[in-house]
């Protein structure tokens, strides 16, 4: 075939593939967010929805920590007055990372879970003021969404309330998550299947190779998760959902009613294990090419020479950390030859070596994908993990709270990472892990065979998020393609009223069994003594 003939073939092969790929008109997508990280997931694919012609807009609070200081002139706004204030969040929230960073390891359980609860429980006050600030004091906003007809809602369900708009609203939804209640909302709310025999529950730090101990550990989690996720919804939640709706409904029940979840995970990153049609994976959907540095971090960076750099995070949310902790840090950085690219906003460690640079922010991505970065040192963070996964870039694991230690154990047990304790580790423990980190090949080995596992699909993640977004906007929802689990109760999904009637059929069988043996026994042993009178 020549030139010209392969030419005319690929355009009419393409042609052929618009021909096929769906179209959508303009839509209206209304979006209740998350905080922080899962903001700023969100925000890269509202983006890409403005990008494609869609009105967006977002519905967020007086009191938001992180959403108001990353608003684009192309979204619509609409903001909830709350009666606590922005203060107030940040102090809570500052409560609950140190009390789970610091104070909990030291702490016994029963302590830890009475202590923990109060926090959790002011930040489901906030939560549930927001709610009915919204659903109970602005009904002409409510009245003024219904007018503007919306095609679908976005919500983050850590965030609870989204999906009582969306059932308000008489609107398909989508939910967009990586970890919620140690993915007891996934399980009981979205039906999805999670055999506990190869399937570890998020917290537990295990991987899909139990031993029988750490099965019947990985169950008992799993239940008492269950109790915890159940107890909290009924308390807090489903007289709010029963009050707004008029009816009765749970918390559970409303979020099941998704559309399509959108999972912020992928199998570079995944155990195998079973998923429903309506979830959907996007894991990495925010990365991207790098980009040039500023000239001042570019200089830095070449600077290093051959032995290169090593990026440090730990998030946007973690400001500060002890003078103690600091100190040990700086200190086994500036052992490495490495330079260092640091962003941290606490005070300036005592320790710190020249090689070592301090910043409030960092195009961390950017740096992830420069050709002479050897290692990161991070959280653990989905996103921070996904840009590691995405460049190639192998990991020293410094786990903090929340899904972190579960999203780190994932990496160190496909020998991309190695994971440190915060609170144990010595400055030569930071060093050894860094040494290895950089100097054994195996863990760059490891990091490029996810790397390219992660590129090797089909569909970007993106696009794939944005096709179901649409999708639910074209066929006006996605109910065909969620189980007919959420119409069972917890006994016929789980067959126990099957095993309980062929049990009974068992047991009924046996019992006519026994008695006609019985019966037998009995005649033939009364017919005996007879005999032997009358010949008597």
């Amino acid at each position: 075939m020549g030139s010209c003939e392969r030419a005319v073939f690929c355009f009419l092969f393409l042609l052929s593939l618009s021909q096929t790929v769906p179209c959508v008109t303009a839509g209206k997508v209304l979006i209740w967010p998350g905080e922080f990280s899962h903001w700023l997931n969100m925000k890269t694919i509202i983006d890409e929805l403005i990008t494609r012609g869609h009105s967006v807009t977002i519905v967020t609070y007086s009191a938001t920590p992180s959403i108001m200081n990353d608003l684009s002139s192309s979204y619509n706004v609409e903001i909830i007055q709350v009666p606590h204030s922005k203060k107030d969040v940040i102090e809570n929230l500052d409560r609950f990372l140190n009390y789970w960073i610091y104070e909990m390891p030291n702490n016994n359980m029963i302590q830890s879970f009475l202590e923990f609860g109060k926090i959790i429980n002011k930040m489901l006050e906030q939560n549930q003021a927001l709610c009915r600030e919204l659903f109970f004091a602005r009904e002409d906003l409510l009245e003024k969404w219904r007018r503007e007809k919306f095609d679908v809602l976005l919500t983050d369900p850590v965030t609870a309330c989204g999906e009582l708009l969306a059932e308000k609203l008489n609107l398909p939804f989508i939910h967009t998550l990586r970890l919620t209640f140690g993915y007891a909302m996934e399980r009981l709310c979205g039906q999805l299947p999670a055999p506990p025999s190869y399937v570890p529950s998020a917290g537990l730090v295990y991987t899909d190779h139990m031993d029988f101990l750490q099965r019947v550990k990985n169950i008992l989690y799993i239940a008492f998760q269950d109790v915890v996720f159940n107890v909290m919804a009924m308390m807090k939640w489903n007289h709010l959902f029963t009050e707004v709706m008029g009816k009765p409904i749970t918390l559970c029940e409303n979020i099941g009613k998704a559309d399509i979840w959108l999972i912020r995970t992928y199998w570079d990153f995944e155990y195998p294990r079973p998923f429903l049609p309506n979830f959907k994976f996007v894991g990495g959907l925010h990365c991207k090419p790098a980009k040039p540095l500023p000239k001042d971090m570019e200089d830095f960076v070449q600077s290093s020479g051959d032995d290169g750099v090593v990026v440090f995070s730990l998030g946007t949310m973690i400001k500060n950390l002890t003078k103690e902790r600091v100190n040990t840090i700086a200190s086994a950085l500036g052992q490495i030859p490495q330079k260092v690219l640091w962003r941290y906003k606490g005070g300036k460690p005592e320790t710190l070596a020249p090689n070592t640079r301090l910043y409030d922010w960092i195009p961390q991505n950017d740096l992830l994908g420069h050709p002479k970065t050897k290692a990161f040192i991070t959280h653990g963070g989905t996103n921070g993990i996904y840009e590691a996964i995405y460049h190639g870039v192998p990991m020293v694991g410094i786990p903090l709270f929340a899904d972190q230690p579960d999203n780190l154990n994932h990496m160190k047990s496909r020998g991309a990472a190695v994971m440190l304790d915060l609170n144990k580790m010595e400055s030569k423990d930071l060093k050894q892990a860094l040494d290895d980190i950089i100097n054994n090949p195996s863990y760059k080995k490891s990091i490029m065979r996810l790397s390219r596992i992660h590129h090797d699909q089909p569909i970007k993640p993106l696009d794939q998020a944005v096709f179901w977004i649409e999708f639910v906007m074209r066929n006006k929802g996605a109910k065909h393609l969620r189980v007919a689990a959420h119409e069972l109760t917890w006994y016929q999904y789980h067959c126990l009223d099957v095993i309980a009637f062929l049990l009974s059929v068992i047991a009924l069988v046996v019992f006519i069994f026994v008695k006609t043996c019985s019966w037998l026994f009995r005649k033939c042993f009364q017919k005996t003594p007879a005999r032997k009178s009358k010949k008597e």
